[in-house]
């Protein structure tokens, strides 16, 4: 298993891919996500680059009307899981490389998508000055977070992490000239187990058997900050 230096560890999908799977599937039971970003900038017919794809999940939703989508990935065996994904669709292409030093040409891409991976604000610098470089003139970026000001998964994760600050987070983005459009979706699992396996890759054990003891059901809602910026 190779790993591309600079690669950030993800101690969720790096380390429990086949939870991460149930947890993607889990997500966005509505379909809240995508057309929210489509009002923002459609991709039809455009250049689309998803980093950190992980496994390659959303590749195929923007395959199927982007004109070619690059995902790129830092763990070795992810980017294995999503060239065998994908490998029937002959507009997608999966790239071992990490969003420091991204392996695609300047001025290439129309849009970027990001989803929990990298762009989690301050610290992520470097993968900015790169998307500078990598964005065309009138392309626009997605990064998709977690919103620790509300909801009840909102309330777990900052009560799980409180040094992240949802404000310090905000005033991050809004200074560097991203709009912030607030969604709510959330979580629906087919079974409790499911959500029972998830939860314990997302937080500490500690932390997981609270949340867990505290919520019954197989749904929680979940609110996140879709962050965009037009090049």
């Amino acid at each position: 298993m190779s790993i591309t230096d600079g690669g950030i560890p993800s101690p969720n999908i790096w380390h429990h891919p086949k939870v991460y799977e149930i947890e993607n599937r889990a997500v966005d039971p509505n379909g809240v996500i995508e057309p929210a970003m489509r009002a923002i900038r459609d991709w039809t017919g455009a250049t689309v680059l998803d980093i950190g794809c992980g496994t390659g999940f959303h590749l195929p939703m923007f395959a199927a009307t982007a004109g070619q989508v690059i995902g790129v990935e830092p763990h070795g065996a992810l980017a294995e899981a999503a060239q065998r994904r994908t490998r029937a669709l002959p507009n997608v292409e999966v790239r071992q490389g990490t969003a420091q030093r991204l392996p695609v040409p300047d001025s290439s891409v129309d849009v970027m998508h990001a989803r929990w991976a990298y762009f989690f604000g301050p610290g992520c610098e470097p993968g900015l000055a790169e998307l500078d470089r990598v964005m065309r003139r009138g392309g626009t970026a997605f990064v998709i977070d977690n919103d620790g000001s509300r909801s009840t998964f909102g309330q777990w994760f900052s009560a799980s992490y409180p040094m992240i600050k949802a404000p310090e987070v905000e005033r991050f983005w809004t200074d560097r000239g991203w709009h912030r459009t607030p969604l709510d979706m959330g979580w629906r699992f087919e079974s409790r187990a499911d959500l029972e396996a998830v939860v314990k890759i997302e937080f500490t054990p500690k932390d997981a058997r609270r949340i867990l003891a505290s919520h019954t059901g197989v749904e929680v809602d979940y609110a996140i900050n879709l962050w965009s910026k037009t090049f």
